[in-house]
């Protein structure tokens, strides 16, 4: 019963980590392929309009993500 505990748990915590780094190459594959740098201007223009575009594409990449791990 631990033996399977604990194959779940590394299991869980190596899908994740390879989950959190897939959304952090497509964020920064994003931010490339943008002509100016979206982080500096959410940030010091205040574009809500960028914020909501990113924030509904780390959600979109995080449910893909989330698929494929699931199956």
């Amino acid at each position: 019963m631990e033996h399977t505990l604990v194959k779940g748990i590394i299991n869980s915590l190596i899908f994740s980590g390879v989950g959190i780094f897939v959304l952090i190459v497509g964020y920064l594959l994003l931010e490339k392929m943008t002509p100016e740098n979206t982080w500096k201007e959410i940030v010091n223009n205040k574009n809500v309009a960028l914020a909501i575009v990113f924030g509904a594409f780390i959600i979109g990449i995080s449910i893909i993500i989330s698929a494929a791990i699931h199956g």
